[in-house]
């Protein structure tokens, strides 16, 4: 592209802007986007790999695979409830920041867009239909009945991740979005296509799965292993065959991560040989090395740090990833979210910190302890006297949050 064409294509994104600005500053939004979306891609790998160990146990005739099979498909079926609700958070900042290409690209794919809410829907039953079929069943030595359904579920979660991924790539070529408009001469309002990927970029973030639940399969052996019904056995195999899925599958996403990078678009310049572009990849296949190093033996601490870690490993990519997007969009075309119009909102800003701290914070703290409680009790978990102050807290501070959430609106309303 030449100069004035780049221009025309940077005058007509600031057109798109939102005239009315945003209620605090750009960084923050994109700051929390980034954490989002590492929060979110743990959740969808977990729930990816676990479904995929699901589906390999209720196939397999091995009494441990089809063991592991079973207890995996619990971990599945939170995991895609989480995905989907922290996924949203994501969403919001990035079309808050980049509103004019995150708009477009969904009214260019409009009949996707609204086919991913569909599709979603169909996996998330089809996921449950096969735990209701077989999640009461005690006897793991019995062949599941209806894998189909789970096969179905893992099939459409990946139609769904392609989806987001394409409207996601759609972001990145601004300089494509007429030529996508106008197919032949005529406008195009059907929103049916799916105009850009990167087969290697949706394989990395696929393949990521692979050492993420490694990591679950080692915490899983560190997890259980307290309980006094504990199959030493049975849960040293499982850690053993999650040590080998992080380091392999660490090196198998580490290639797919070069060869997304070789395969950048023209306007990513030189990303792939820069300091963010290389970070990435040093991350995903170091994260391989800390697995050797660390998880040895019983690995007792590390092996509850495996998750974190693998946290902290998509953390770095999503850093990376919004640095590309960064790139593209403002050192190629010239477009700096950093210079979006600002119309401070202190409480909204306010509102929203406190919501995450406290509302989030002591509520997640009840769940996850109860979630921990019961996992390592043997029979029926009897929460103690400081658990249900906890849960009674959660309660009042949810309680009170939706009163000033009516009594605000209901003041602005009025005046």
């Amino acid at each position: 592209m030449d100069a004035q064409q780049v221009a025309q294509v940077t005058e007509m994104m600031y057109a798109l802007r939102n005239p009315a600005g945003i209620p605090t500053f750009p960084i923050i939004f994109i700051g929390l986007g980034v954490l989002t979306f590492a929060l979110h891609i743990l959740f969808v790998q977990l729930m990816l790999g676990t479904s995929a160990i699901t589906l390999y146990g209720a196939f397999n005739n091995n009494a441990y695979w089809r063991r592991l099979g079973a207890a995996m498909l619990e971990i599945a079926k939170v995991s895609v409830s989480v995905a989907i609700v922290v996924g949203v958070a994501p969403l919001l900042f990035v079309q808050v920041v980049y509103d004019p290409h995150w708009y477009t690209s969904n009214v260019l794919s409009a009949d996707w867009v609204i086919a991913f809410i569909v599709i979603l829907i169909l996996a998330y039953w089809a996921m449950y239909y096969y735990y209701f079929q077989n999640g009461k069943n005690q006897d793991k030595t019995v062949q599941p009945k209806s894998r189909w359904s789970m096969i179905t579920s893992l099939i459409l979660m990946l139609v769904v991740g392609f989806i987001m991924h394409s409207l996601t790539s759609q972001i990145l070529h601004p300089e494509l979005w007429k030529e996508w408009y106008m197919q032949n001469g005529k406008l195009d309002y059907s929103g049916t296509q799916l105009h850009a990927y990167n087969i290697w970029r949706y394989a990395f973030f696929i393949s990521m799965a692979i050492p993420v639940t490694g990591a679950m399969l080692v915490t899983y052996r560190r997890f259980k292993s307290v309980r006094e019904d504990a199959d030493h056995d049975y849960l040293n195999w499982a850690a053993e065959v999650g040590k080998k899925w992080i380091k392999v599958g660490s090196v198998i996403s580490t290639v797919l991560y070069v060869a997304w990078m070789a395969t950048l678009p023209e306007t990513a310049g030189n990303f792939a040989t820069s300091v963010w572009g290389i970070l990435g990849g040093v991350a995903v296949i170091g994260y391989a090395l800390w697995a050797q190093l660390r998880l040895k033996g019983e690995a007792r601490f590390c092996s509850y740090m495996a998750l974190p870690m693998a946290l902290v490993i998509g953390l770095v990519v999503a850093i990376s990833r919004e640095m590309l997007r960064y790139d593209i969009l403002n050192g190629f075309f010239n477009y700096n979210f950093m210079d979006y119009k600002i119309v401070m909102d202190w409480y909204s800003t306010g509102l929203f910190f406190l919501t995450f701290a406290i509302v989030g914070g002591v509520v997640l703290s009840y769940f996850l302890t109860i979630a921990w409680k019961s996992g390592q009790t043997v029979g029926v978990y009897t929460p103690g006297a400081t658990v249900n102050k906890l849960g009674t807290l959660s309660i009042w501070i949810v309680a009170l949050w939706i009163v000033q959430f009516f009594v605000v609106g209901f003041y602005v309303w009025a005046q």
